[in-house]
């Protein structure tokens, strides 16, 4: 069963022009009929066509829309799966991933810090404000570390900076500086109670793996809190001391 012809009307009028034009012995009458036919048939296809590219116009417009919603939503999924929702810093998973990233191409400088005493700022003082207090050390590390590297929320009150391409000692200079600025801040809490933070940093060259570089990190910010807590202890492999019984 062949297709009907979307055109089968405008086909016809051209062929009965057609033949009146190859008719020889065609008078004017015929002529004028088949012209007028023909102007008639034309200022319709006009119309379409100036319809149809309206419709196609909206319709590119609308699909303009959707594909820019579509990626709006695609940066949306992508935050979310990447951030914490309380910080907006990288998640433990980003983390874990842009460190990988960085350590299969060069040296990676790994800081990690805990808030001192955080437990007590909760239950004195009540959780808003110890999202206040936690989103206020975000502030300060990104404050600090700005384009030299990532700030990732990893815990409850447990953060990482990612510096590629620094040097330990380098490291625990910034690190330093990230201890005196959240130590110099200005909380939202009662007078008398200063917020600190204690900082373990270590250096791990290229294609070292993530849980030996965050170990390291980690096993020098427990140094730091059995040393007082509020203060920057680093780390290599070969200074690690031998665990506790």
């Amino acid at each position: 069963m062949t297709e009907p012809d979307l055109f089968d009307s405008e086909n016809s009028v051209l062929a009965g022009a057609k033949a009146v034009f190859g008719n020889p012995h065609a008078g004017s009458e015929a002529y004028r009929d088949t012209l007028g036919q023909l102007i008639a048939y034309y200022e319709r296809l006009m119309r379409e066509t100036r319809r149809l590219i309206r419709r196609s116009d909206r319709e590119e417009l609308e699909m303009n829309r959707l594909n820019h919603r579509l990626q709006e939503l695609a940066r949306e999924l992508e935050f979310r799966a990447t951030r914490d929702t309380l910080t907006g810093a990288l998640n433990r998973g980003a983390i874990i991933e842009q460190a990988g990233i960085i350590l299969a191409g060069g040296s990676l400088a790994l800081i990690v810090l805990d808030i001192d005493h955080f437990k007590r700022v909760n239950d004195t003082l009540g959780h808003p404000v110890g999202d206040t207090v936690i989103r206020g050390v975000v502030g300060c590390l990104e404050r600090t570390v700005q384009d030299a590297g990532m700030i990732g929320r990893v815990g409850g009150e447990e953060f990482a900076a990612l510096v590629p391409g620094l040097s330990l000692d380098a490291a625990v200079g910034l690190a330093e500086r990230m201890r005196l600025h959240i130590a110099g801040h200005a909380f939202a809490v009662p007078p008398g109670m200063q917020i600190t933070a204690s900082f373990g940093v270590s250096w791990s060259p290229r294609g070292t793996g993530f849980d030996q570089a965050y170990g390291h990190a980690d096993a020098a910010l427990y140094e730091a809190k059995r040393g007082g807590r509020n203060r920057v202890v680093s780390l290599t492999g070969s200074d690690l001391a031998p665990p506790l019984h």
